[in-house]
This record gives C-alpha cells, sequence and structure tokens, in this order.
C-alpha cells in the first residue's frame, strides 16, 4: 500500500495533509522491522508491505497479539510507570498507587479492564500453547485430568484438550474471571481460590500464574497444588520465564523487561532465575524439577512432589 491508501484507510479526513507525519512513522517502523518498504509505485510513491512481525498484528489471524498490545498499551497498564520512581522511595506498588488497587481486586470491581486483561491473557495463551505442545505434548499422553490454575477464561487449557481430547480439562480461576469464559468441548470451568484450595487432577498446569506473586504466595500455590495431585505420579507444568540476566539470546532482554513490570504492577511478583525458582519449589513440596526450553519466551517446568 502507498502513504495515500494508508492514510485513506487509517481514516484520516485530509490524507494529503497527513502524509508526511506518516510518511515519518512510517520510516521509523520500517527500521525498526515492523513493515517492509517495496519499490516504488507508478507514481513514485513508496509501497508498504506486512512482514513476519506485522503479521502478527492483523486481528483476524489465527493467532494476533493484537489484544494483548491493546493491553499492555492502555492507559490502565502504562499509567502506573509513572509511579515507580515512587515506589523506590515509599514502598509499595506503583498500580494500587495509581489505581486506589491491586490489580486483580481492580479487575473484580472494572469490568472494562477485566475485559481488557482477559482478552489479553487469552491471545498469548493460544500462541504459548502452541510453542509449548511443539516441543512437549508427548508429556500428555498420561495425564487423564489436568486443572489450569488461574487459567483465565480457559483458552490455554482448550488448546492442550484439542490435542488430547482423552484429557478432563478444568479451567481454574477466581469466580468474576471464569464467569465471562466461553464454552470450550472438554472443558470445565471452576470458580474459586488458589490460595485456599485446588480441584483434584493427575496434574497441574500454571502459565504465567507464579510471576505475579511474591515468593511467599507461590510456595503456598505450590502446596495447596501439592494437596490436589497424586503422592507418585502427579506433577505440575509450569510455563513461566527462567530469567538468565547473562544471556544474550532473542529472549533474554524481554524476560528483564518484564521483570520490571511485575515490579510496577504486582505486590512482590517477579521474574526469578532457575536458582530462584529451585528455592520456592522445594519450600512448596517439590523436591525434583526439570526446565524445558521451548520456541518462546517462557520455558517449562515440570515438577514432582518426590
Amino acid at each position: 500500500m502507498t502513504l495515500t491508501q494508508i492514510a485513506i484507510e487509517i481514516g484520516s479526513t485530509s490524507p494529503s495533509l497527513n502524509i508526511n507525519c506518516l510518511a515519518r512513522i512510517m520510516r521509523f517502523l520500517v527500521h525498526k522491522q515492523v513493515f517492509d518498504e517495496m519499490s516504488q509505485s507508478n507514481n513514485g510513491e513508496s509501497l508498504y508491505s506486512l512482514n513476519q512481525s506485522s503479521k502478527w498484528l492483523l486481528q483476524d489471524a489465527e493467532q494476533s497479539l493484537v489484544p494483548l498490545v491493546f493491553m499492555r498499551n492502555h492507559p490502565f497498564i502504562t499509567s502506573p510507570f509513572q509511579c515507580l520512581s515512587q515506589c523506590v522511595k515509599e514502598g509499595g506498588t506503583a498500580f494500587q498507587k495509581t489505581h486506589g488497587r491491586e490489580m486483580f481486586e481492580f479487575a473484580s470491581v472494572n469490568p472494562e479492564f477485566n475485559l481488557l486483561f482477559n482478552q489479553g491473557m487469552a491471545c498469548t495463551a493460544k500462541i504459548t500453547t502452541k510453542a509449548m505442545i511443539s516441543e512437549y505434548g508427548g508429556s500428555f499422553d498420561s495425564i487423564g485430568s489436568l486443572v489450569d490454575v488461574g487459567g483465565g477464561t480457559g483458552a490455554a487449557v482448550a488448546e492442550i484438550v484439542k490435542v488430547y481430547p482423552h484429557i478432563e480439562g478444568k479451567n481454574f480461576d477466581l469466580p468474576h474471571v471464569v464467569a465471562t469464559a466461553p464454552v470450550y468441548s472438554g472443558v470445565t470451568h471452576v470458580g474459586g481460590d488458589m490460595f485456599k484450595a485446588i480441584p483434584q487432577a493427575d496434574a497441574i498446569f500454571m502459565k504465567w500464574i507464579m510471576h505475579d506473586w511474591s515468593d511467599e504466595d507461590c510456595i503456598k500455590i505450590l502446596k495447596n497444588c501439592r494437596e490436589a495431585i497424586p503422592e507418585k505420579t502427579g506433577k505440575i507444568i509450569i510455563v513461566e520465564v527462567v530469567l538468565q540476566p547473562g544471556g544474550d539470546g532473542p529472549f533474554d532482554k524481554v524476560g528483564l523487561m518484564l521483570d520490571l513490570a511485575m515490579l510496577t504492577h504486582f505486590s512482590g511478583g517477579k521474574e526469578r532465575t532457575e536458582v530462584e525458582w529451585k528455592k520456592i519449589l522445594e519450600e512448596g513440596g517439590f523436591s525434583s524439577y526439570k526446565i524445558i526450553k521451548i520456541p518462546a519466551l517462557q520455558s517449562i517446568i515440570e515438577a514432582y512432589p518426590l
């Protein structure tokens, strides 16, 4: 598309007056490899096209990051960063200082934010789960029942059950979260509190849950997971970032940036190194674990009580 076509498509009322502004924005986005700039069209204008990066930003694509982009760039999420320096001086959580409540409490009383957050998490669940299944899939063969703890609206466990229909899937989250969850074949939505009790199952799945919480809270969650699975054959499947502060891989920088987001939005939330993971797993009742790399920001941490 030409700049003129792009200006018209995005609803510019005076395309000719905004071409220079748009051209400078597109020049930057081409440099950042969000779009490609092609050879000039017949009238001398450059042509711009999607590439592998921008295809993730198509709303109607099967795998789209649009809901996550909307969530991460909404003032609900971005404005707390303005209070981060205040937290360094005074303590506390930037999200709470900005909105008057901790994030999950805020979501329970603000339907707009609840929807925004759940949609953002659902889109990443689909993408990450596909990457996980590609590297870890065979490990689900022996699982008869699986609880997704903190599963949001159920997108992740639904993807797993779709590939492994023999699994009885349970999506477990707070009542106000599962109240808006869609119907998925093979998945039962269960409302509750993971700090009190977790539904029984052969195995437990948790994606991007532990990084929201302090070590003390994570240990409480892990102990409840330990009570919910068989002593000899049970396991938990954790999909989380394993930080490598000195690493130079494509996801290492993103993991450190995400750690700052956890610092800003959650009380005690953080990304963890393998040493930190080992500590909370052992204190939570899981003496054995292994880390499996997948083609995603997160890794799989498979942990066992024995």
